[in-house]
């Protein structure tokens, strides 16, 4: 039995072919109520295909549990080689790792397309990874991850080279589409044809290509380096649900820029439409007060201040990688709690977190928070990094 663990949009195509090639299949998302660790129990391999490394390590922690001996985890999400190895930390040793990310969007994810770029030992899934598209052995464990940072590397920084070769075009009144013919005859010109009319379908989501490069973009990679600082501007104008093609329309200009971006990401519980989950101001984010519910708007961990303060702080998580940060990069912290003697169980999950130099920090006691079950609220203020 298979179990697959998936969100978004690559997510179901990627399902719905082990189905149709004869697989027995478990699915799993948030949305669904069901435990991890029910939904994996007895599959002899899991598969991950997940937003980022925050939200892969969550789902596998709460896996653990239903995962038998001699199984094997399969993640598939773009993580990097870091990730990988910590992964591999978290897992038993009698479960199995393979790192096998891919290359290709939701499209080739429905024709079995893809290309997977797996590391480690896939000699006994190989057929499995087959249904996908054509695997490609990279190497030992952490290999594919790396190999797909590194290819993301160079494409996504080519299409924000592109798309400031065609701002500086429009400046000194250079036609674009005759600008992407002369283009096309040279090795650049696959890409810029991609980008002569942005994609309405988000193949690849500009949110998802940042995170890419934000894992890519090593001390030193400059080109890397400046192509991030520009979707991190994309991102805070709002367009991260968005294709990366998007970003040719964006660096040529167009309308004025909102100085104050509402955050609202599809990996943690919607808001209530009165509020977003954060807000940037320039180089400033600001996150509204965070609690232990989920998507449906039930109690997440009732009763226990270590269970709601986890779930808090993996949805912090989400959103400080979302704009790039991380809890290093938090300066203020306000904690509301309903009872202070709590606030030893809420330190002992801090500290997991928060392991450097502490923010400014205030904790205060209410006698009651907007939904009753609620033990903590946290809303935090962030510098983010340049």
């Amino acid at each position: 039995m298979i179990a697959f663990l998936g969100q978004g949009r690559m997510g179901a195509p990627m399902a719905r072919r082990l189905v149709e090639a004869g697989h027995e299949v478990t699915t799993w998302r948030r949305s669904d109520g069901v435990p991890v660790a029910t939904a994996v129990d007895g599959a002899d391999l899991i598969i991950t295909m997940l937003s980022d490394p925050a939200a892969v390590r969550e789902v596998l922690t709460a896996a653990l549990p239903g995962l038998r001996p001699g199984a094997t985890v399969v993640e598939m999400s773009t993580i990097g080689p870091g990730a990988v190895r910590e992964l591999r930390a978290l897992l038993p040793a009698s479960v199995g790792l393979v790192d096998a990310p891919v290359l290709g969007s939701v499209g080739p994810a429905a024709e079995g397309t893809l290309t997977v770029l797996a590391g480690g030992d896939v000699a006994g899934w190989r057929e499995v990874l087959g249904v996908f598209g054509s695997v490609r052995e990279c190497g030992p464990l952490g290999s594919g991850a790396a190999m797909k940072i590194a290819v993301m590397s160079a494409l996504v920084p080519a299409q924000v080279l592109l798309a400031e070769t065609f701002a500086y075009g429009e400046a000194h009144g250079v036609d674009r589409n005759a600008l992407i013919d002369v283009l096309s005859g040279t090795p650049l010109g696959t890409l810029a044809e991609r980008l002569r009319v942005p994609s309405p379908e988000t193949r690849y989501s500009l949110a998802h290509a940042t995170k890419d490069l934000e894992l890519g973009a090593w001390q030193g990679a400059t080109m890397a380096t400046a192509a991030r600082a520009r979707m991190r501007e994309a991102l805070a104008a709002g367009l991260g649900e968005r294709d990366l093609t998007a970003i040719a329309g964006h660096t040529g200009g167009g309308a004025p820029r909102s100085r104050a971006v509402p955050l609202n990401l599809s990996t943690i519980p919607a808001t209530n439409g009165m509020y977003s989950h954060a807000v940037r101001a320039g180089d400033t984010l600001y996150i509204s007060g965070q609690a232990a519910f989920d998507e449906h708007g039930n109690i997440v961990g009732a009763g226990s201040m270590e269970a709601q303060a986890e779930h808090v702080f993996q949805v912090v998580s989400r959103i400080l990688a979302d704009q790039g940060a991380g809890f290093e990069d938090v300066v203020f912290i306000r904690t509301y709690l309903t009872d202070m003697e709590e606030r030893a169980a809420l330190g002992r999950v801090r500290r997991k977190y928060i392991t450097g130099t502490p923010p400014a920090s205030t904790t205060v006691e209410v006698s009651k928070l907007f939904m009753p079950g609620l033990l903590l609220e946290m809303d935090l203020i962030v510098a983010l990094p340049r």
